[in-house]
């Protein structure tokens, strides 16, 4: 008997860990960040009153409220802001425990300025969104292709282009490969990790040394039993194999949290049309509120290239292409 005790023991501790382990990075139940939350570190100081205000601007425009049921049954929020009744569609995904109006406080201004209407939603487990796992994309993605299919429904032929930062670039990059929809044009991603474990194996070790790979075997089991995923099961690099769409992928130099030769793994896995820039000295997701000539530049220039057959109707006093 006395092995069998010890057996159901270690079975006790190893659930018990891998439900931490599960907890740290995944577990996100209604949980609703403010935008105006800034990231606390340094290299943020010099841009907190632009970025404030740019958020603040985002905040006064009026928007339509949509919502959909992922293929899990998950609910889904997004803002659907309209320049035109015909331009062009930006479908835009935020990142890691943000929101989009934070994420997205130039992005989204960029768009309107080329005259796309933009659907700025919530990932699941934030915000209006419901659920409670954040999966770094591995669901996400499926997300992805639920509200480009409901664009595609809702205004067929409208030219769309997926976007997103960080974890929001990373699950527009992992749609790569599923059946998306023909209006999806290209994709936009800012500063995305290569692949989930590699990010959080990344984070780990900035977080706890060397001893948190101990934990990473606790953190796959934890994702499995209580998230109900596998955290191998897609990544940037794998989907961008397969890619079908032209994608531009943006990373600032200076970024201490998702490494900027991810988005180098991920340019040279990629076999669709492809465009990567670098912004010197730009933080994580601030390429640009640093440098918003170069991100402008390069953001039009791929916009262009695409085969966007609707013609943009830029907002009342936005630069034109």
């Amino acid at each position: 008997m006395t092995w069998i005790l010890v057996l159901a023991i270690l079975i006790i501790v190893v659930l018990a860990v891998s439900y931490a382990a599960y907890c740290i990075p995944f577990h996100h139940p209604g949980r609703t960040e403010s935008p105006y939350d800034l990231p606390p570190e340094e290299q943020y100081d010099p841009y907190r009153e632009k970025m404030t205000a740019l958020i603040h601007t985002l905040d006064d425009i009026p928007f339509e409220a949509v919502e959909l049921t992922a293929y899990d049954g998950t609910k889904l929020f997004g803002r659907y802001y309209q320049v035109a009744e015909d331009a062009p569609l930006q479908i835009q995904f935020h990142g890691y425990k943000s929101t989009g109006q934070r994420d997205f406080c130039g992005g989204n201004k960029l768009a309107r300025e080329m005259g796309m209407n933009t659907l700025l939603v919530d990932q699941r487990s934030h915000g209006k969104s419901s659920g409670k796992t954040i999966s770094f994309g591995v669901k996400e993605r499926f997300d992805c292709l639920s509200w480009a299919q409901y664009a595609a429904k809702r205004w067929p032929g409208r030219p769309i282009t997926l976007a997103g930062v960080s974890m929001g670039a990373a699950t527009v990059l992992m749609a790569a490969d599923l059946d998306l929809p023909p209006e999806v044009k290209g994709i936009i991603a800012d500063c995305p990790y290569s692949d989930p474990g590699a990010i959080i194996r990344k984070v780990g070790r900035d977080s706890m040394g060397p001893a948190s790979i101990l934990l990473y075997p606790f953190i796959l089991l934890g994702a499995r039993l209580y998230g109900g995923f596998n955290l191998n099961a897609a990544s940037p690099v794998k989907a961008v194999r397969h890619a079908k769409v032209p994608i531009l992928l943006i990373h600032g130099e200076d970024d201490r949290f998702v490494p900027c030769d991810m988005s180098r793994e991920i340019y040279d896995a990629c076999t669709s049309p492809k465009t990567r820039i670098t912004v010197p000295d730009a933080a994580h997701a601030i390429s640009y509120i640093l440098d918003p000539d170069k991100y402008e530049k390069a953001v039009r220039a791929f916009i262009a290239s695409l085969d966007m057959t609707n013609k943009m109707t830029p907002e009342k006093g936005a630069h034109t292409l």
